[in-house]
């Protein structure tokens, strides 16, 4: 078990996550979806200049269209599947690196030195990470571009114009937007709490305290009242909260982050 060196009890300082990774993360993710908005939008526009809209019982030309648009899909799918693990890798990468250096400084914050290599657990740390993302990239368009199929067949089926529909896509991109930045985020997190959790063990820290952000918008009540009590846990199993055996920033959403046990000398 690790010791404090001057023989005192010890709270490392929080690992939080950075704040540049999650941003170059979402910069990412929207660079991909505003070039994906702008061919979508494109081209409906002149697929609707091409077919007019149509009264129900003329099913042919909507049967076209959405052929068209099945191929439309495919190929952003297949743009967003190319890239997926490049810009996962590199997240995944840049999030854990620095998640690495807070933790040194922290460490060295409390008078003592690490130094961290490249274990086994990191790799599957950073296995995990990287093909978790992947499918949440991969994710984006197949939710964006089922959503938008449906409001061009509804649209054309119902005889709106392209001004109408316009409209409904434009909040459909919101939506997606927002989707991204709540990915980059969480997924920030996420890989924040999972190098935290091993290099905790991996240095000898078998205990820690739970500490809530209250940053979010509907905090978690049995993790408010964890933050609140300064619940200790241990760190190979996890807090008991609200029935479940979880880690801090391990759950959707939750911000919530520990400070690692120096234990002293008794």
């Amino acid at each position: 078990m690790l010791k404090s060196p001057d023989g005192k009890r010890k709270l490392l300082s929080p690992v939080r996550p950075n704040i540049s990774v999650q941003m170059a993360y979402q910069k990412r993710l929207d660079a991909l979806i505003d070039e994906m908005a702008r061919s979508v939008l494109w081209w409906i526009k002149a697929a609707y200049r091409a077919t007019p809209p149509l009264a129900v019982d003329e099913a042919t030309p909507a049967v076209k269209l959405n052929q068209e648009m099945n191929k439309l899909s495919r190929r952003w799918q297949d743009h967003f599947d190319s890239v997926a693990r490049d810009v996962a890798k590199q997240f995944a990468t840049r999030a854990l690196g620095q998640a690495d250096a807070s933790f040194t400084s922290s460490f060295r914050k409390a008078g003592m030195t690490v130094k961290w290599h490249f274990t086994p657990a990191m790799r599957d740390a950073y296995t995990a990470v990287v093909n978790e993302n992947v499918a949440l990239i991969k994710s984006i368009p197949a939710e964006y571009l089922t959503q938008i199929q449906g409001h061009v067949m509804r649209s054309v089926a119902a005889g709106r114009d392209m001004g109408y529909l316009a409209k409904v896509l434009k909040e459909q991109f919101g939506v997606t937007k927002r989707r991204a930045a709540l990915i980059a985020r969480d997924q920030n997190e996420k890989a924040t709490a999972v190098v935290v959790k091993t290099r905790q063990q991996e240095a000898g820290i078998t205990q820690a305290i739970w500490r809530h952000s209250a940053a979010g918008r509907h905090p978690r009540p049995g993790h408010v009242k964890a933050g609140r009590d300064n619940l200790v846990y241990n760190v190979a199993e996890g807090a008991f909260i609200d029935g479940e055996w979880i880690w801090p920033g391990e759950l959707i959403n939750c911000r919530c982050f520990s400070r690692s046990i120096i234990p002293g000398v008794k």
